[in-house]
C-alpha cells in the first residue's frame, strides 16, 4: 500500500476488525489470571499466627475454542500485502496464542504462551548482548548502593486513596473533558492503579506517596487511557482500543518511559521492577511461592507489597515452583526498548512515528508498518498527546543529550576518583 488505499480494500479490513473486537471481548488476561482478595487475607492472617502456607485457589478455565476459530479464519482472511491486513492478522495470531494460555490457567502450561508474549528475563535486550535479567541487576545493585545496602527510605507522608483520587480526576478532566473518564477506588484492586478508556482504578486502604502520584498520572492517564481513547476513535481499526497481547511489551515500556520522560520515576520504581524481573527468573528456576515471598521481604519490602509481588510472579500458574507468569518481564525491556526506537526515530528525523505511537494501543512494529494508512488516513492521528511529546523541543533535548553522552567512555573518567 505504497498509495492510497482502495475503499474497498479499507472497507474489507473494517469488517475484519469488527469480527476481531467481537471475538476478543471475552479474553481478559488479568481478570481470568487475578487472585481473589480473600487469598490474600488468608495468607496474610496465617502469617499473623506464625504459619507459612502456599496460597490455594481453583481458576475458572474458560473454553475460548470458538474465539480461537474466529481468530484463525480473520488471519486467514487478512491481505496480508497490505499494511491494515498484515497488522490485522498479527494481533489476531496474539489473541489466539493468549487464548490459548488461558485455558490453562492454574498450570505449568501457562508459562510457554506467557513467554511467548512476554518474554523471559533471559532475553537479549535490542541493540547489543546485555539481557532483561543483566539491565535488572545492574538497576538493583544501583538501588541497593543509594541505600548502603538497606531498603530505600519510605515516602515521608501518604496521600490517601480518596485525596489522590481527587487530585487525579481534577488532572484527567483537564485532558479530556469533565468526566469522559472517571477515577475511582477499588478494594480488590491488586495493583496499585488500573486505567482503561472510561475509568482509572486505584486501588484501596493503600498509602501512596508523591511519586506514586505523578507516576500514575504520566503511566496510567496518559498513556493508557490516552491510547485506548484514542484507538476508540480511529476510523477502522477500532481493535486500537485494546491492548493485543503483541503490544504489551511497547505499551507499558512507553507507560515507564513516560515516567522517564516526565520526570516521574524513581529509583525505588526501578528498583521494584527489577526485583520482580528477577523473582520471574528464580520462580523459573524453581523456587515456589515461599521462598519468593521470602526473597522479596528480605530485600526490604514490607509484608503486603511482598505478597502482592509474589503474586504477581505466580498468577494463573501453580505456586510450587518451576512455572510463571511472566508479564512483568515486559516493563524493563519495554522501557529499554523503547527508549532505543526513540534515540533511533530522532538520529533519523522521524519524529513523527513518536506520535504515531500513540494513535491507539500499537506496537512498535505497527508504527512503522501503518505509515502508508497514517499518510492516506486509514489510521488517524491521535487527538491527544502526552505533555511530555507535545513538548517535542524539550523531548528532542533530552533524546540528542542521551544520543551523544553514549558516546563517553566511563574509563577515561577515572581519574575524577
Amino acid at each position: 500500500m505504497n498509495n492510497a488505499a482502495p475503499a474497498a480494500a479499507i472497507e474489507r479490513c473494517a469488517g475484519l476488525d469488527r469480527r476481531l473486537v467481537t471475538a476478543v471481548r471475552h479474553i481478559r488476561v488479568l481478570d481470568t489470571v487475578a487472585w481473589p482478595a480473600a487469598v490474600e487475607r488468608q495468607f496474610l492472617e496465617a502469617l499473623k499466627r506464625g504459619h507459612e502456607a502456599l496460597p490455594h485457589f481453583a481458576y475458572h478455565r474458560p473454553d475460548f475454542s470458538a474465539q480461537r476459530a474466529e481468530l484463525a479464519a480473520i488471519a486467514a482472511a487478512a491481505d496480508t500485502t497490505q499494511p491494515l491486513g498484515a497488522y490485522l492478522a498479527r494481533s489476531a495470531a496474539s489473541w489466539q496464542t493468549a487464548a490459548g494460555m488461558l485455558e490453562a490457567v492454574g498450570t505449568a502450561n501457562v508459562t510457554a504462551p506467557s513467554i511467548a508474549l512476554y518474554g523471559r528475563p533471559g532475553d537479549v535486550l535490542p541493540g547489543g548482548g546485555q539481557t532483561n535479567l543483566d539491565a535488572a541487576r545492574y538497576f538493583l545493585q544501583i538501588a541497593e548502593e543509594l541505600g548502603d545496602g538497606e531498603a530505600l527510605p519510605e515516602a515521608e507522608y501518604c496521600i490517601p486513596a480518596q485525596v489522590l483520587r481527587d487530585e487525579v480526576q481534577a488532572e484527567v478532566d483537564a485532558m479530556f473533558g469533565a468526566r469522559k473518564v472517571g477515577v475511582e477506588i477499588d478494594p480488590d484492586l491488586t495493583a496499585k492503579a488500573a486505567a482503561g478508556a472510561t475509568r482509572i482504578r486505584l486501588r484501596g486502604a493503600t498509602c501512596f506517596s508523591e511519586y506514586d502520584r505523578s507516576q500514575l498520572l504520566a503511566h496510567e492517564a496518559f498513556v493508557h487511557t490516552l491510547t485506548a481513547r484514542n484507538g476508540r476513535a480511529q476510523p477502522v481499526l477500532k481493535s486500537l482500543a485494546r491492548t493485543a497481547p503483541r503490544a504489551t511489551a511497547t505499551q507499558e515500556g512507553l507507560a515507564v518511559f513516560a515516567e522517564l520522560m516526565s520526570g516521574s520515576i524513581d529509583i525505588a520504581r526501578l528498583q521494584r521492577i527489577s526485583l520482580r524481573i528477577l523473582a520471574i527468573d528464580r520462580a523459573l528456576d524453581g523456587a515456589d511461592f515461599i521462598e519468593t515471598y521470602r526473597w522479596f521481604r528480605a530485600h526490604g519490602q514490607g509484608i503486603t507489597d511482598s505478597f502482592h509481588s509474589t503474586q504477581r510472579v505466580y498468577r494463573g500458574v501453580p505456586v510450587t515452583g518451576g512455572a510463571a507468569f511472566t508479564k512483568d518481564n515486559v516493563y524493563l525491556a519495554g522501557l529499554l526498548t523503547v527508549h532505543t526506537f526513540f534515540r533511533w526515530a530522532l538520529k533519523r528525523r522521524r519524529l513523527d512515528l513518536l506520535a504515531h505511537l500513540f494513535a491507539g494501543k500499537l506496537a512498535l512494529e505497527d508504527a512503522i508498518a501503518l505509515r502508508p494508512c497514517f499518510a492516506d488516513g486509514s489510521v488517524a492521528a491521535p487527538a491527544y498527546l502526552p505533555p511530555w511529546l507535545r513538548r517535542s523541543q524539550g523531548l528532542a533535548a533530552k533524546l540528542a543529550f542521551s544520543l551523544f553522552a553514549n558516546r563517553i567512555h566511563m574509563g577515561r573518567i577515572g581519574e575524577w576518583e
